[in-house]
């Protein structure tokens, strides 16, 4: 079986800045005119290789949920939702661990897991190459790396993997020498389901916070970095403001021709 989570938990601080607090939204379900314009809905479609499609959800989950009961049949039947209950208060990492548990609850025959952060446009060919892989997928953007909203991927000295971010969106700053350095993609996919798991039994064990990067690294580090696969992602746009919304619905009008 394989499987896919999109992480939708987040308050859309950025996104909603300056809007009354009666319009505010959640981000990936929101839209002007066509309700199939979403970033939730067009993830969707490209994550229907998978035979489960978990969405853990938080920051108005009702929401969510009305606009997945919507959906068509085909989606809906792929459909498990979850809620991280500390979205509040805790990073992200925690949406990717209870999206990661309800997989592992739900079947011990997993193949795969493509994990998407929910903000995010990419186009369909990168997305396809990446869930097509046989491989570990570390993924990664052809846009500069700005510190105050990129997360950083670099090889060490020792040619291991590993990300940078500052969660508070000033300088960033890496204490070594590195090898390589690329902007993330924020798409991953992980094909050892066992390593995984115990990635994220550490990063509950170990008290649950920060973001999804900690469990992508306690990931990394217990493979081998020859068993990755790096990928770069051909038009990709992280959605932070109605802004980049409108950018990316001009993408996909341009897509629908």
């Amino acid at each position: 079986m394989e499987a896919a989570i999109i992480t939708v938990a987040g308050v859309s601080s950025r996104f909603n800045e300056g809007i009354p607090e009666e319009d505010k939204c959640l981000k990936a379900i929101y839209f002007e005119e066509d309700r199939t314009s979403t970033l939730l809905y067009h993830l969707l479609e490209k994550c229907m290789f998978a035979d489960m499609i978990v969405i853990a959800g938080g920051y108005k989950y009702d929401d969510l949920k009305s606009y997945c009961e919507k959906l068509p049949n085909s989606m809906k039947d792929k459909l498990v939702l979850t809620y991280n209950e500390h979205y509040a208060d805790l990073g992200s990492g925690y949406s990717l661990y209870v999206g990661l548990k309800e997989i592992f609850d739900k079947s011990e025959d997993v193949e795969g897991v493509l994990f998407v952060e929910g903000d995010l446009d990419i186009d369909r060919d990168s997305f396809s190459k990446v869930a097509g892989s046989g491989s570990n997928v570390l993924s990664y953007s052809f846009e500069p790396i700005y510190s105050r909203k990129a997360v950083v991927l670099y090889k060490d000295a020792e040619e291991h993997y590993k990300y940078a971010f500052n969660s508070s969106h000033g300088l960033l700053k890496i204490d070594e020498a590195f090898s390589l350095i690329l902007n993330s993609g924020q798409i991953w996919k992980f094909t050892d389901t066992e390593k995984l798991r115990a990635a994220n039994e550490k990063f509950y064990e170990t008290g649950g916070d920060g973001t999804n990067l900690r469990i992508i690294q306690n990931y990394i580090d217990l493979c081998d970095t020859e068993s990755f696969e790096l990928i770069g992602l051909l038009r990709w746009t992280n959605c932070n403001t109605r802004g980049d919304y409108g950018k990316i619905l001009e993408y996909w009008k341009e897509d629908a021709k």
